[in-house]
């Protein structure tokens, strides 16, 4: 019997993987529909008498939808703050000081917005911020001289390594691991050092050595945020703010962003600070109601993943996959980082949850295990077709969205085992 439900189950997450990569279904209905699935295949009853018996009603549904709350909670108070930054001018006036000291140098001008733009995102990021950011930088360095596809990839390398800091996404690794925060904090050099290398050395072999170049642009290079007065120089910290709080002081991820913002409103002072708050609020949890969506859907495969029944029944599939050496590691998780494209089984925003909190629940080590999920993450955030920021920059640039992705896996994969590698000495 256990046999048949152990293929039951990996029929059912390879039929839905399938369906959502050629994206006949989408992720947000496809994770409860696994999580329902795997349920009945593992025998676990949609309601009982007993209370103490887990249901899928119970357990699955009710408490998974609740499983990811830290998650929600940073993405809404994230993309808050986010609004914030935006309403009070200080996102354009970081833009444009990075643009007038760049000067008209190509080079200088791509790499002065990763750096910028990198800061921004790990204050806030999603599809709202990418299309704010994106519109004032993308026409700034088409018109510089840098190619479109070029200058799109710059945005989305920054988009990377702003969601690898960002406090807004911590907590999905501290709800999918148990991992306290200081922990996650800790080991976020190891995901994102590899990165920033590898998005500098992109950057300047594509401007500097590829000959990837233009000479203009149909596009104004202004656009009405480029012609708002800059805000007072002491109010261009505000970013960093919740960063450093969480980071070197370990405040928690919502007081600190809380602290972010009402720090922001001092140095910046709007004129109508009641208004700005509660309009940034409203707008904020707009721009990541889908985020927040597809959480709930993780939450609920993780608790069904992690019931007594489906752990008992996947036990010896989970043991024969776990890494037991630092080479193992470095080349199942490396050489198959690609599947966290196209919402594979190692994309964070769906089944790669749920995969390595079943790695970890059969004895891997669950620092391993975040920094491998981190690390393909990577891949994820900056090639994956199916982000709606990578769907948004192509359509700016007038490209295919798998034009970035031929352009970028090669060198993100690498980085990522490079970070696998510095991820062995840790935790092996």
């Amino acid at each position: 019997m256990n046999t048949l439900q152990v293929v039951g189950i990996l029929c059912t997450f390879g039929i839905l993987v399938a369906l959502m990569m050629m994206r006949k279904l989408p992720t947000i209905l496809a994770l409860p529909i696994m999580a329902v699935s795997i349920a009945f295949i593992a025998g676990i009853p949609f309601r009982s008498a007993n209370g103490e018996e887990f249901t899928i009603a119970k357990n699955i549904l009710e408490a998974g939808s609740m499983r990811m709350s830290t998650a929600i909670a940073g993405l809404f108070f994230g993309a808050w703050f986010g609004k914030i930054l935006t309403k009070v001018g200080i996102t354009s006036t970081i833009i444009r000081k990075a643009a007038e000291l760049a000067g008209d140098k190509p080079l200088a001008i791509a790499l002065a917005f990763l750096g910028v733009a990198s800061v921004i995102f790990a204050a806030s990021n999603g599809l709202g911020m990418v299309i704010l950011v994106g519109t004032i930088i993308l026409p700034i360095m088409i018109s510089s001289g840098i190619s479109p596809i070029v200058s799109g990839i710059v945005l989305l390398l920054a988009n990377g390594i702003g969601v690898t800091f960002s406090v807004g996404t911590l907590g999905v690794y501290i709800d999918v691991l148990q991992l306290p925060l200081e922990t996650v904090t800790a080991y976020s050099w190891v995901p994102g050092l590899p990165l920033v290398l590898a998005s500098i050395f992109i950057v300047v072999y594509f401007v500097k050595y590829a000959g990837y170049t233009s000479k203009a642009w149909a596009m104004p290079t202004a656009s009405p945020m480029t012609q708002e007065k800059n805000v007072r120089a002491i109010a261009l910290i505000s970013p960093i703010i919740p960063v450093v709080l969480v980071f070197a002081f370990k405040v928690p991820l919502v007081p600190a962003v809380m602290t972010g913002i009402l720090l922001t409103l001092i140095l910046s002072t709007p004129k109508n600070p009641v208004q700005v708050t509660s309009s940034a609020l409203i707008e904020g949890i707009q721009d990541t109601a889908g985020a927040a969506s597809l959480m709930i859907g993780i939450g609920m495969l993780l608790n069904a993943v992690m019931a007594p029944q489906v752990a008992k029944i996947l036990q010896p599939f989970i043991n024969a996959i776990i890494p037991g050496s630092p080479v193992t590691y470095i080349l199942i998780f490396g050489l198959l980082s690609p599947l966290a494209i196209y919402r594979g089984p190692l994309n964070v925003w769906g089944l790669g949850s749920g995969l390595v909190a079943l790695l970890a629940a059969g004895g891997m080590n669950p620092v391993g295990a975040m920094l491998a999920l981190r690390l393909t993450s990577n891949v994820q955030a900056v090639c994956d077709p199916t982000n709606s920021h990578n769907v948004w920059v192509s359509d700016f640039i007038k490209t295919d969205p798998n034009e970035i992705l031929k352009k970028t896996i090669l060198w993100i994969a690498i980085s990522t085992i490079a970070g696998l590698i510095l991820a062995s000495f840790l935790v092996f």
